[in-house]
């Protein structure tokens, strides 16, 4: 008898996500591999926040399904209807997730009360039992591996974006995540400090063997960076593939994502020639 293929860590089946009369997700079905970093792109304003907040519990779906480990989370509102939330179907899969996922928000979201030390024991101390020596010990880790033992008695705004970036991740590490869920982490940040966090997220896959899904616009370094790429276009995934499949795919709509730098020569080369201003896309 063949061997049953193990089901991705995280899937999405069919989901489906409305703001009133505004559909964001129509249908998203896509698979994270495992053990990869897997970067959802797209234009502005399609849906990849919200994806990424459905993926970790923070939205609840209208439709579809959310799976970890084959396993969906939670039910619709209506489907759970009359059930306490421990009886609601999904619910233990759910809390389990929770246990084993990270996420790391667009603006860090560090406490500004709190020291470097402080900021990273909190989901230690606010989520587990840990005894207060474990806690002293991960801590001490996950600001030795991310170089920010030196500074742990500093507050975040006596720290630099970059090293902020580093705190953030390594609070979001220091539970140990099977899943780290990255929105959006170098918003505002310049070419350079880009390149750096992507680096930084790669090298602490590497050395955390953890599952990543990075929501992210900026596509060259989500090409050098990530394993797997997911293009998310009018509630849908469009294209999901590595970054090989992503270069050679002939889809129009991947195309004039992926070749915009190319296109945005031409056109400007064009307008320098006396051409009219080019449409602009849908």
């Amino acid at each position: 008898m063949p061997d049953t293929p193990t089901p991705p860590l995280l899937a999405t089946h069919g989901l489906v996500k409305r703001f009133g009369d505004q559909i964001v997700l129509a249908d998203v079905t896509l698979a994270v591999p495992r053990g990869r970093v897997l970067a959802v792109i797209g234009k502005s304003g399609t849906g990849k926040s919200v994806l990424l907040k459905c993926l970790a519990g923070v939205l609840t779906p209208d439709g579809g399904e959310v799976l970890f480990e084959g396993r969906p989370l939670g039910a619709p509102p209506a489907a759970a209807e009359g059930l306490c939330p421990a009886e609601t179907p999904g619910a233990e899969a759910l809390a389990a997730f929770r246990r084993r996922c990270s996420y790391l928000f667009q603006g860090n979201a560090l406490l500004d009360s709190l020291t470097a030390w402080e900021n990273v024991a909190l989901p230690l101390e606010q989520a587990t039992l840990l005894p207060k020596a474990e806690i002293r010990a991960r801590v001490t880790e996950a600001l030795r591996r991310l170089e920010l033992e030196a500074d742990a008695k500093r507050y975040p705004a006596q720290m630099s974006g970059g090293m902020q970036k580093r705190l953030a991740l390594a609070r979001a590490l220091v539970t140990r995540p099977e899943i780290v869920l990255f929105d959006e982490p170098t918003a505002g940040l310049d070419p350079l400090r880009r390149n750096a966090v992507f680096g930084l997220i790669a090298h602490a896959q590497r050395e955390f063997g953890f599952t990543a899904v990075v929501v992210t616009h900026d596509l060259p370094e989500a090409l050098a960076a990530c394993d797997h790429l997911a293009l998310l276009d009018h509630g849908r995934i469009r294209f999901s593939g590595t970054p090989a499949e992503f270069a050679a795919t002939p889809d129009p709509v991947v195309a004039a994502f992926r070749d915009s730098p190319a296109t945005l020569a031409r056109d400007i080369a064009s307008l320098r020639a006396g051409a009219a201003l080019p449409a602009e896309p849908d």
